[in-house]
């Protein structure tokens, strides 16, 4: 610590294998105690806890330093180590091309360029590169936003759960108003994509590796492709299938082998998938559709420009592409072009298609709802389209960040009725989390917060649901027992 009234404790944590990359620092100021923390190079999270006397302050800073010494941080030199890598894609966006501008209902403009999307049947949730998770309903209004620590990936969804992936290793779970860290990629892998499956985690990197990471977040297994700058991954019962400058690499979901290998027609900058296909959006101007099966291409549908986006409706019967030059496209199955309409304000970076809506995240950092109806669009390519209601923040937006202790948790005295109790328990050497409530397997593990984990402590949840692999997942709130 440093002299004088204000001391300073700086510690990191950084191991060779990758597996952690974060720094912890304390700074008393009197009665005031300031705890930083994040992955190394970040701002982090900050923490302020005022104090009744000096002494306790001191104590209570001394206490924090020495749990996280006992974990195995070390005193450490601020910007000594070289941050995580992080790639922010790097995208251009030329004016389209199009005669007409597609008919869209409503924009939102989430301030800064936005990758993530997932549309379901309540909600739009869309996620940006300052870390800003909004949900809004079908009709525009938005409900939510989440606060989190940095740039959002993408957001996909495993059932009802939501999940954000991060550019500081995290995948977040937005199931429910407190946002958690469930799952925590190795330093050393420069994160492009993700997908979720039954909750194993698949993560896609810049140098074409695929690492699959089970639910209690440990690493399961790992495979290089034969391409880099891997910007797809999408994941089944029967796959997982990896898109890079090589083409699609279908693998074992267990990691027992590669399945088949297709090269595409261009570098893979995007990836989507139906029950039997999988679609490949790529440099060189195409949306590719592969069989799950065989990987044979089943399809070919020709854009204009690179293709940044795609999706289909249901069992796709239509697929939707967005380009580099700020257009949007429809094909039927066959790859026959339908349409080809501006976007009226930036390229699509993610899609997806619901309810005859087409859904945009845009280089602008705006989510579009364009109106993909027989009608609409008709209309739109003879000129007439709605004018676009701008959807604006409300006032007492609610806003939600991640808990980091156990102490920020709401804590109540008693279980509610129907409510049910977890425990943090050591089992083999690791701290889980297991269901004491009655009428629950009280072996199986349950997905929790990591960073509210403490030994022998209790917690309400409104809901568990058992999932594939012998764990269950929070839905609802969280809330510490007395």
């Amino acid at each position: 610590m440093s002299g004088g009234s204000v001391s300073t404790t700086y510690l990191e944590l950084s191991q060779d294998d990758g597996t952690a990359h974060k720094f912890y620092e304390v700074t008393v100021d009197a009665l005031v105690v300031t705890v930083r923390y994040g992955r190394i190079g970040a701002s982090g999270q900050t923490q302020v806890t005022a104090f009744p006397s000096a002494d306790k302050a001191r104590a209570a800073a001394a206490k924090k330093v020495g749990e996280k010494v006992r974990k195995g941080y070390a005193p450490a030199v601020p910007g000594q180590r070289a941050p995580r890598a992080v790639t922010r894609r790097q995208v251009t966006s030329a004016p389209s091309t199009a005669r007409a501008v597609a008919p869209v209902l409503w924009r939102f403009g989430t301030g800064s360029a936005a990758f993530g999307i997932h549309v379901d049947d309540e909600h739009c949730w869309v996620g940006n590169q300052a870390g800003d998770v909004y949900t809004l309903g079908h009709d525009g209004q938005v409900l939510a936003r989440f606060n989190l620590p940095d740039g959002v990936k993408c957001l996909v969804a495993d059932d009802f759960w939501i999940y954000a992936g991060c550019d500081d290793g995290k995948v977040y779970d937005l199931s429910s108003k407190l946002p958690f860290a469930a799952y925590d990629i190795a330093a050393d892998v420069d994160i492009f994509w993700l997908d979720i499956h039954e909750g194993v985690l698949d993560v896609s990197d810049r140098d074409g590796k695929l690492t699959v990471i089970d639910h209690e977040d440990e690493h399961q297994w790992s495979r290089r492709s034969q391409g880099d700058h891997a910007w797809m991954v999408r994941a089944d019962d029967r796959a997982v299938y990896h898109g890079h400058q090589r083409g699609v690499t279908a693998y074992r979901p267990d990691g027992g082998g590669e399945l088949w290998h297709t090269p595409t027609r261009g570098g893979v900058l995007f990836g989507w998938q139906e029950d039997d296909t999988v679609y490949a959006g790529t440099a060189r101007r195409v949306v590719q559709r592969l069989s799950k099966a065989s990987g044979a291409i089943e399809a070919t549908y020709a854009c204009d420009s690179a293709v940044y986006a795609c999706a289909t409706s249901p069992g796709g019967r239509f697929v939707f592409a967005g380009d580099a030059a700020s257009s949007v496209y429809c094909f039927d199955q066959d790859g026959t072009r339908l349409w080809k309409l501006g976007t009226g304000g930036g390229s699509a970076l993610s899609m997806q298609y619901r309810d005859e809506r087409l859904y945009l995240v845009t280089t602008d950092g705006s989510l579009v709802c364009v109106d993909a109806s027989e009608a609409a669009v008709s209309a739109a390519q003879q000129g007439t389209v709605p004018v676009a209601r701008d959807v604006k923040l409300a006032e007492a937006l609610p806003a939600y960040a991640p808990a980091t202790t156990a102490s920020a948790v709401t804590a109540v005295a008693q279980a509610p009725t129907g409510s049910i109790v977890v425990q943090c328990v050591q089992d083999s050497g690791r701290l889980r989390v297991h269901v004491v409530s009655e009428g629950y397997d009280s072996s199986w593990n349950v997905q929790f917060p990591r960073a509210i984990r403490e030994p022998g402590a209790r917690y309400v949840v409104d809901a568990l649901h058992p999932a594939a692999g012998g764990f269950y997942r929070v839905r609802g709130d969280i809330r510490r027992l007395l």
